[in-house]
């Protein structure tokens, strides 16, 4: 999911949050902004103390996440590469005036379209439109020889592809949805296709159809670049594999290529294990090999360099069962690791003084592994916009009986910091009520943040049960944003906790209130500056939050443990009593364990469609004039570092870590160098 024993002197422990960060010299982070987009580039520590070995088996780890890129977009929207290639042609090949109005508002657009890997907002998930005229538009393609005035309707009309994950409260979600995971099936069709061939009884469940294409019909399928056609009879529901063979052939193909290599420089016997089980996943789409290849990568906790590669988040697919591609590459970062092993080393007395119901926790923790890393390469649906922490797998009996691993991405959280420093304005100054408040978030604020990222990552997804014979998809299309908000509320409920200065973690419990506050902040007022006026709040980890604050403040509102405030016609949210937001916060983590652990469906929607969707747009429209006078943007992505293989005498003796700064370059350089669809 995207989101110890020893006693360590309280001293250091502050210090390895948040005194020990690489500091930004003369080195800027911020490399482009536009729209609503800021784009930044990070930096890799520790990767001049790898071995040669280590940094090859990196190496090839990034090639093999870059060529899974055009995948995601095709899985966004058919239409998405096809939008991109006619894009690419014209910043390209395009002779004509390049400093006029139109072309620079067909660049922002080019660079929107390469943010969110196709036409429709990384985040909000409608479909966003060129601000240069239709006409100007059908002119540059006609210059490039790309001429074509179908596709220049599907970019302008509002009615095609309107939204990729449809978010309406009426309607069929999979029909309406522009994500292509289905075609000429209803979403009951799809519903009733899968509890056909699903065993409830089974105690090692396939998450059947992570890696499938559903279709019906007199359908005709061309695998990418391969010259198959498949025909299928009337009225026949069938699933068509992402494998190499089948839909993505190719671009599978190039990944299993590299992986092969990665596996010949890994760093130990595990690795390789792990490597050999995903590459035949990949060769054959049987998704038990996925299981054994997650089981198999779980046990690597020794290994400085790690990776992600697959089929993994089903967020976009509106059923929750389909997974988008994505690709990651990291090293460990031991000093800030420390943190993370002491959390992990004590997972069981944090499951057994949970406060949910004793049927919902394990009896025994097993496996988690926890650590924080660096990002080395970024990649498919991690890519430009990348979470800060991640928890996996995410099956919940390969949890139970075999673990997990959670990551904290250290050099991501730190170059957000770092280029917000850049800028003239803040969102703090802004948005907290008062001189007290703006103080406790700048002194422990960035230490709050962390933990509780640690915590969400590390034991939030990793904690609770489901009893025998509920299903990992029950919840449907409520699961991510309950799942989001059950970790987020567990990393609430023990960020605030004693334990936590009695372990070494935090060195005072004023971290938490700051820590409270901002979530709350963002939760009723900030986030919303992310979200277009008149629309609902559809993106599940911003669902995640509202679904929380909002409960929160309406729980406590008879004994004023969250107060709203105003001053000089603008609206503040303060916490006024943390110890019983903590209260509250540990009766709404009780429900949804509950209500994922029962696969309770329709008191998560309750929640859901009560809590997180609807904005008030009074407020709404405030918080939007508040920023907008900020001139910030609301969203951040990342280019990659380029890691340049060394040679000397026709042998590579290093791999060098390059830090472009040019946004667009690395986007068309992707897009000749690693498309294969």
């Amino acid at each position: 999911m995207k989101h110890v024993s020893k006693m360590i002197a309280v001293i250091g422990m502050a210090a390895a949050l948040s005194g020990c960060k690489e500091g930004k010299g003369d080195f800027r982070y911020t490399v482009d902004q536009f729209a609503d987009l800021k784009v930044m580039r990070y930096k890799v520590p520790g990767w001049e103390e790898l071995t040669l070995g280590q940094k090859e088996y990196a190496y090839h780890l990034a090639e093999a996440a870059k060529y899974g890129r055009d995948i995601l977009w095709d899985q966004n929207c058919k239409e998405n590469l096809r939008i991109r290639h006619a894009v690419e042609a014209v910043l390209e090949n395009y002779s004509g005036d390049r400093a006029c109005p139109e072309f620079k508002d067909f660049e922002v657009y080019s660079k929107r379209l390469f943010f969110s890997n196709g036409m429709h907002h990384h985040y909000a998930e409608d479909k966003f439109f060129p601000e240069c005229p239709r006409e100007y538009f059908e002119g540059l393609l006609e210059a490039v020889g790309k001429a074509d005035k179908d596709l220049v309707e599907i970019i302008y009309n509002p009615d095609i592809y309107p939204q990729r994950r449809f978010n309406g409260s009426t309607g069929d979600i999979v029909k309406q949805s522009a994500v292509n995971f289905y075609e000429g099936v209803s979403r009951d069709e799809v519903e009733a296709y899968y509890a056909g061939i699903m065993d409830p009884d089974d105690p090692e469940p396939v998450s059947y159809g992570l890696n499938t294409k559903v279709v019906k019909g007199e359908f005709f399928f061309q695998y990418a670049c391969a010259a198959a056609v498949v025909k299928g009879e009337d009225g026949v529901i069938r699933e068509l594999p992402w494998k190499v063979g089948g839909i993505y052939g190719p671009a599978i193909e190039k990944i299993c290529g590299e992986l092969a290599l990665a596996r010949e420089c890994a760093e130990n016997d595990i690795q390789k294990r792990a490597l050999g089980l995903l590459i035949e996943y990949y060769n054959t789409g049987d998704l038990r090999k996925w299981d054994e290849f997650n089981i198999e990568w779980v046990k690597d906790t020794i290994g400085t360099v790690d990776f992600i590669n697959g089929f993994i988040e089903d967020y976009n697919d509106p059923l929750g069962r389909k997974a988008s591609w994505e690709g990651y590459v990291n090293i460990k970062d031991m000093e800030a690791s420390r943190r993370t092993e002491i959390l992990s080393e004590n997972a069981q007395w944090f499951e057994d003084h949970s406060p949910v119901d004793p049927r919902f926790r394990k009896e025994t923790v097993k496996g988690v592994s926890a650590k924080v890393i660096n990002a080395v390469c970024l990649a498919g649906d991690s890519y430009p916009s990348t979470p800060i922490g991640i928890n996996l797998p995410n099956a919940d009996w390969i949890r139970k009986e075999h673990g997990s691993k959670s990551v904290t991405i250290a050099n991501i959280t730190d170059t957000y910091d770092f280029s917000a420093q850049e800028m003239p304005t803040s969102t703090l100054k802004e948005f907290a009520w008062s001189e007290e408040e703006i103080a406790l978030e700048k002194q422990w604020g960035s230490i709050a943040d962390n933990i509780h990222t640690d915590l969400h990552e590390c034991l939030g997804h990793a904690s609770g049960q489901l009893l025998p014979g509920v299903s990992g998809t029950a919840l449907g299309e409520y699961a991510s944003a309950l799942e989001e908000a059950r970790a987020d509320l567990f990393g609430l409920y023990y960020v605030a906790d004693p334990k936590m200065v009695e372990l070494g973690i935090i060195p005072n419990m004023e971290v938490y209130k700051a820590g409270y506050s901002d979530y709350i902040r963002n939760g009723l007022m900030v986030q919303f500056t992310r979200v277009e006026l008149g629309r609902p709040n559809t993106e599940a980890h911003m669902q995640n939050r509202k679904l929380i604050a909002e409960w929160c403040y309406e729980k406590g509102a008879a004994d004023g443990v969250i107060v709203r405030r105003e001053r000089d016609g603008k609206t503040y949210f303060t916490v006024e009593d943390y110890e019983a937001l903590r209260g509250l916060f540990a009766e709404l983590l009780a429900e949804i364990q509950r209500i994922k652990s029962e696969g309770d469906y329709e008191a998560g929607k309750a929640l859901v469609e009560t809590y997180a969707v609807h904005i008030d747009p009074a407020l709404h429209k405030e918080v939007k004039e508040r920023y907008e006078a900020l001139d910030l943007k609301p969203y951040g992505g990342f280019i990659n570092p380029e890691i340049r293989p060394v040679r000397r005498g026709g042998k590579v003796v290093d791999y060098e870590m390059v830090y472009g700064d040019d946004y667009l370059g690395q986007m068309l350089e992707y897009g000749r160098k690693y498309g294969t669809l």
